[in-house]
């Protein structure tokens, strides 16, 4: 009896500390990117930014080409998050988006992106300049870890 009395008792004891546990979560990052566009049909951008993570800032390039129907030129400030990341150096890499938007004099752009690492980018922000796009787009963001500054 004390014997099964025992079992019961270690058995409820791992279910109270499996509960107890908490799931290891990537962390989430904060975004800010200025991104100049410009094209008709093939478009590119380029632009810089700086991602808050784990209390320090860590400025970014960004480069990216798309194909697709794309008119006219646009200046990109855009605010958000990074999602999923484990590492900083996880935020570095290709990401891909599939959008839509538009911008006439002014308007507001959203996007989002991902990379192979998993890493999920949610940015949206005001515009300025006239575009028209809807496109595929890749992206490549290269980090500069030896410039991070404490936030």
């Amino acid at each position: 009896m004390n014997r099964i009395r025992g079992s019961w008792v270690a058995l409820t004891l791992l279910a109270v500390s499996i509960g107890l546990a908490t799931p290891s979560h990537a962390i989430t990052g904060t975004v800010r990117v200025t991104v100049a566009k410009a094209g008709f049909i093939v478009g590119a951008g380029g632009g810089k930014g700086i991602l808050s993570f784990r209390h320090r800032n860590y400025p970014f390039t960004v480069q990216g080409l798309s194909l697709g129907l794309t008119a006219g030129a646009s200046i990109n400030r855009l605010v958000g998050r990074a999602e999923y990341i484990s590492e900083v150096g996880d935020f570095a890499g290709t990401y891909s988006v599939v959008g839509a938007g538009g911008a006439l004099v002014g308007g507001v752009g959203a996007v989002q992106l991902r990379n192979d690492k998993g890493v999920t980018i949610t940015l949206q922000g005001p515009k300025g300049g006239a575009e028209v796009s809807a496109n595929i787009t890749k992206v490549v963001i290269t980090l500069d870890q030896s410039r991070s500054t404490p936030d």
